[in-house]
């Protein structure tokens, strides 16, 4: 298995070519720091200071992640994110924040971000955090993965990251997709929000219950809507996934 220079097992783009990051953050310091972290992964990295350059910088690198402050000098990071949406639709997106008001990490998720770090934070979280959102976008695979799960009507197509329910097709996010997959390979148990958390984002529990609540109703909206629900909340343990009853 082919190993960074940190001893961890090596991402890539799907094709073998590097993965390319950009970040976005108006702090040079800061900036060059994280972006020697990244290139350290063996990743292609490009930083930029504000928002327009940003934009710039997207159109030329087509990133697979970014790294982006929300406090930026000519705009915040959620006008960025939309527009880097109109760039690279599928980016992974990994808020950095100095806030730490659960209304600004709920605000960057609703933008359409994977995930958030607040500063001051670890170069090792910030590295942990992005393995994760790419590994969830696809851009590598476990090799524990299975190609296909099924629960009822509702089956993924791991290889082809495809959903269906009832041979319809469901289009996810990322971490729609991999919030999915857990349930699915756990059908009928309940999984509380701890163990959702440390499985989906890699982190350990810590007050971050309303992202779990967050993404299960996005999903609820996506596989259960207009149907016989199959995502169900068990009042003080969790959630759970369970066919339905015939």
């Amino acid at each position: 298995m082919n190993t960074t220079r940190s001893g961890r097992p090596a991402l890539t783009r799907p094709d073998g070519t590097p993965l390319r990051v950009l970040v976005v953050d108006d702090d040079p310091d800061l900036a060059e720091v994280l972006t020697g972290a990244l290139r350290y992964e063996g990743w292609e990295v490009r930083a930029a200071g504000d928002g327009t350059s940003a934009v710039t910088a997207a159109r030329e690198l087509l990133p697979d992640a970014v790294v982006l402050d929300v406090m930026l000098p000519d705009t915040d990071g959620f006008a960025v994110l939309r527009r880097l949406h109109e760039v690279r639709p599928g980016v992974c997106v990994l808020f950095l924040t100095a806030r730490d008001a659960v209304e600004d990490r709920i605000a960057g998720i609703t933008a359409g971000g994977d995930d958030y770090v607040t500063k001051p934070f670890s170069l090792e979280e910030v590295v942990a955090r992005l393995r994760g959102l790419l590994r969830r976008a696809g851009m590598a695979r476990q090799q524990e993965d299975g190609p296909r799960l099924a629960v009822g009507d509702l089956v993924m197509d791991e290889e082809a990251r495809e959903v269906t329910r009832g041979g319809e097709l469901i289009e996810l996010s990322p971490t729609e997709f991999e919030l999915l997959r857990f349930l699915l390979r756990n059908p009928r148990r309940v999984l509380s929000k701890a163990q959702i958390l440390d499985r989906v984002w890699s982190y350990d529990f810590g007050g971050r219950a309303h992202v779990v609540e967050l993404y299960i109703s996005y999903l609820r909206k996506k596989v259960d809507a207009g149907r016989e629900p199959m995502i169900h909340t068990v009042r003080g343990s969790g959630y759970v996934l369970k066919p339905v009853a015939r």
